[in-house]
């Protein structure tokens, strides 16, 4: 896994992408961080370039991917 990067958010703190093994970590604020399995490249890189990271997070990626809390 790459290093988890900052990213501008009121929700999400930082995100690290493995393109590799499609792994996507998210931090939240609140210190909770979770792993999403098969996320396409392309989906990263509209997250990173979504004007609001949470709304795309939440309607693109939360409950589409089998996913684990690593905290």
């Amino acid at each position: 896994m790459k290093k988890r990067r900052p990213v501008s958010s009121s929700v999400i703190s930082a995100v690290g992408y493995d393109p590799v093994r499609r792994v996507l970590e998210v931090e939240f604020h609140n210190g909770s961080v979770y792993s999403y399995d098969g996320v396409e490249p392309l989906v990263f890189e509209q997250f990173l370039g979504a004007p609001s990271k949470g709304r795309y997070f939440n309607r693109w990626i939360a409950d589409r991917y089998p996913f684990d809390r690593l905290d």
